[in-house]
């Protein structure tokens, strides 16, 4: 005997349901006589009734897949609407959107969103086909809503979010231009010892830019015989921070990488660029003097500024233990732009992703929740010994009090103190030299009960310094 199988379901499609509603309409039909002429159930008509508004609306929309018979609502409907929106805004600019683009924005949606959600190949899939999305053809849809028109001479502090939402927290960038007296001392700031630094991150602490510091000095002769390839940050040969040169290659870097990326800057460095043409990857967003947002979370330029002074004073002492008798001004006057550098790009590394990211977030420069307060020991450096709280407060905010007035003492470098060379200059260290270096500071180290970790950083330098000697 033959078994009788459950009977097979017959779900029309969203074209096919649209038929439904017209033939409901504009004739006279029965539901039932509509569910016998496209062979489904009653039933299912009376439910497509019932959801006639959202059913009309999909249609109109233009976005749905219109041969889809059934809906499945995400688990993650507020990243599915929100990628769907920056897809059609992507797509009005003209931009080429990718599979691999997608799933990064829609990751950076989800944490924006504060959801927990790593979307997969999968998933993309099944939200093109919800959504009617596709790559084949390169047509420019227009966005669902008008866009608004903009609102008569915005400030800049109305113009700053709006601008901010067309680009992820990754492509975000802040920059300022920050004083630094590189060898000063508790207590004494000198008007002479002053670099400026420029720092410049993006919101996501992910991209710090490499260091640019310009001196008074055109020459310095702790440069004599070191690359530039060798230097931990670029220099430049006056007081002024060449804006126009260093944009220029910003610029040239993120056309390298296709990339379209905002910079927040002060507003009196955008109208001094004003006239730079070629910008075509860097978009500036000015914050004038008056606006309570710097270019640069204060708290990163903050913490920069602590771990150099944690650095510098480091270093004096050490050296002043070797010299007895010397003040620590005295053995300050040893250090020299060089060595400034270095410690430069030492305290910029040391500065925390996590202290960058809340700070943009805070301070309204970067979208996106405030994240949970980190523990304010990881982020900055401890108190050096020898002076408390509010003293070496003082002394990293040193740049804004008044500067000692006096004569300015030129950098007493090494072969300075030795005698020099010829002409004054030190001469420059050989391969032996390096070799014979490495090994008094092992025996030193063996000799002074170091710990394993210093040791296994020795190995690692000594290991770098044979491969360049075998060059």
């Amino acid at each position: 005997m033959e078994l009788c199988g459950k009977k097979k379901l017959h779900a029309l499609s969203l074209a096919e349901k649209i038929q439904v509603l017209e033939l409901l309409d504009e004739s006279k039909m029965s539901q039932s006589e509509v569910a016998r002429r496209f062979q489904v159930s009653q039933p299912q008509i009376s439910r497509i009734c019932k959801n006639k508004e959202k059913l009309l609306a999909d249609w109109c929309s233009g976005t749905a897949n219109r041969e889809r018979k059934r809906k499945r609502e995400s688990k993650y409907s507020g990243i599915d609407e929100a990628l769907l929106c920056w897809y059609h805004i992507a797509r009005a600019k003209a931009w080429d959107v990718t599979g691999p683009m997608l799933l990064h924005k829609a990751k950076e949606l989800a944490d924006i969103l504060g959801q927990d959600f790593v979307p997969s190949i999968g998933w993309l899939v099944r939200w093109k086909r919800r959504n009617n999305v596709g790559f084949g053809a390169r047509h420019i849809l227009a966005p669902p809503l008008p866009p608004e028109p903009p609102p008569p001479a915005p400030t800049p502090q109305a113009q700053l979010p709006l601008s901010l939402k067309d680009f992820s927290p990754e492509d975000i960038f802040g920059c300022v231009e920050v004083p630094l007296l590189y060898r000063a001392v508790p207590g004494r700031a000198g008007t002479c010892d002053r670099v400026q630094v420029l720092l410049c991150a993006n919101s996501r602490g992910t991209e710090k830019r490499r260091l640019l510091v310009s001196g008074p000095q055109a020459a310095p002769r702790c440069f004599f015989g070191v690359s530039s390839e060798a230097l931990p940050a670029s220099y430049h040969p006056d007081r002024a921070i060449p804006w126009s040169e260093w944009l220029s290659q910003f610029d040239q870097d993120m056309g390298q990488q296709g990339r379209q990326v905002a910079l927040l800057m002060a507003a009196r460095v955008v109208e001094e660029v004003a006239g730079l043409p070629g910008l075509c990857h860097v978009r500036l967003l000015p914050l004038s003097a008056a606006s309570p947002m710097p270019p640069l979370p204060s708290s990163v330029v903050r913490a920069f500024k602590a771990h150099y002074r944690c650095r510098l004073l480091s270093k004096l002492a050490a050296a002043q233990s070797d010299r007895a008798g010397m003040s620590l001004a005295e053995v300050g006057m040893g250090i020299t732009v060089l060595d400034a550098l270095h410690m430069a790009a030492a305290a910029w590394a040391k500065v925390p992703l996590q202290l960058i990211v809340s700070s943009f977030v805070q301070e309204g420069l970067a979208p996106g929740k405030t994240p949970l307060a980190q523990d304010q020991a990881s982020e900055v450096p401890q108190v050096p010994s020898g002076l408390s709280l509010e003293e070496f407060s003082r002394f990293v905010d040193l740049e804004s009090e008044e500067p000692v007035s006096g004569a300015c003492k030129e950098e007493v470098g090494p072969a300075d103190e030795a005698g020099g060379g010829e002409d004054g200059f030190e001469p420059l260290p050989t391969k032996a030299d390096a070799l014979r270096a490495l090994g008094t500071l092992r025996r030193w180290l063996e000799c002074s009960g170091t710990t394993p970790e210093l040791f296994e950083n020795f190995y690692a330098c000594e290991e770098g310094v044979e491969r360049l000697c075998c060059l």
